[in-house]
Parts: C-alpha cells; sequence; structure tokens
C-alpha cells in the first residue's frame, strides 16, 4: 500500500536548495504515487495577536473573521492528518530553523487538533506516523552542540505525537566534500 508523503521544504532557496534536492530523494526512495509538498520558500506569514485570539475562540464561537485567519492553520493541519509520513526539508539558518518553518510550526501545535492538555501535560494526536529531517548546512554539523534546528523539530513533532523519526544529513557543505555521498548513505537506511 503506498504511504501518503507530505513534504514541508523550508529552504528560502527554493528549488535550489540542497535540502529539498535531498529530499525529493527521500521521497522516491519511499515510491508512493500520493505525494504533497508544502513550499515555504516565499515565506508564512507567522503568528500574530488576532491569530492568537481566534484560536483560543471556542470554535463555535468563532466569527467568520477568525474562521478566515484560522483557515491556513486548519489546511497544514489537515496535510499532516493526511500524511503517513512527513518529510521536512530544512537548512539551518544561524543555528535553528528558517523563520517560515517556525511559522509553520506555530500553526501547526493546535490544542485540540494536533496535540491534547491533560493532567500528565500535553500528549500528541498525530501518533502513528513517521517524520524524516533531510537537514542542511553550510558548516554546522547535524546534531553537533551548535545545531539547535534539529533537536528542536525533534521536540516539536514528538510533541504532536510523532516519535519515528529519522534524520538525513548534508551538513558541513562548505568544510567536506563528501556531504552528497554522507547524505545518499543516509536515505538508504530509511526503509
Amino acid at each position: 500500500m503506498s504511504k501518503n508523503i507530505l513534504l514541508v521544504a523550508a529552504s528560502a532557496q527554493d528549488a535550489e536548495s540542497t535540502s529539498l534536492k535531498v529530499a525529493n530523494d527521500v521521497v522516491s526512495a519511499l515510491k508512493s504515487d500520493h505525494v504533497k509538498t508544502r513550499n515555504l520558500s516565499q515565506g508564512m506569514k507567522s503568528i500574530d495577536q488576532a491569530w492568537v485570539r481566534a484560536n483560543l475562540t471556542e470554535q463555535s464561537s468563532r466569527s467568520e473573521s477568525q474562521l478566515r485567519i484560522l483557515a491556513e492553520s486548519d489546511e497544514l493541519i489537515d496535510e499532516l492528518i493526511w500524511a503517513d509520513v512527513i518529510v521536512i526539508a530544512s537548512p539551518i539558518y544561524n543555528f535553528s530553523v528558517p523563520s517560515a518553518l517556525k511559522a509553520w510550526i506555530d500553526k501547526v501545535c493546535r490544542a485540540g487538533l494536533t496535540f491534547n492538555y491533560t493532567e500528565n501535560g500535553p500528549v500528541g494526536l498525530l501518533s502513528g506516523k513517521r517524520a524524516i529531517l533531510t537537514m542542511s548546512s553550510g558548516g554546522v554539523p547535524v546534531d553537533s552542540p551548535v545545531d539547535y534546528a534539529t533537536p528542536y523539530l525533534r521536540q516539536v513533532l514528538n510533541f504532536i505525537g510523532i516519535s519515528e523519526i529519522q534524520t538525513v544529513r548534508v551538513d558541513q557543505q562548505v568544510t567536506t566534500t563528501d556531504y552528497l555521498e554522507r547524505a545518499t548513505r543516509d536515505i538508504e537506511t530509511l526503509n
């Protein structure tokens, strides 16, 4: 059975992005006919006061304006619910994730939709899914003490219930020459 794959492309470089090129190799290796791409290369509006107010308003009491404000977030969450596998193609910008990816995260982490608060703390609602992080960098080694992006993405995914997470490294592109070979080896271990 073919799995539904959501590819979230976070680099501002769009098609020139190494993380996206390698993520496309990941998607090909997974052999699915059901792929949706969410391209964040043009940016994504950050949440603001109106968004927070709309989100905190009980769903049955939301105005038409509040429903419009939350429409993009609802669509992003629907994509996550649809997906069996989420592939996130992200560069490490200044030791962290691109701002558009942070905005995407803020819009998909919603109480009652992707996690619930319980007496024992938050519980993710998207269990049974798999995530693959395709992380690229110029000089920062993935999972090094100065890589805040990769552990942050793992934390966010765990928070919403996704615990099966693998990483494909396309790091240290300006300091090494074998980064594509390392990425290929990582991809070979995915299935």
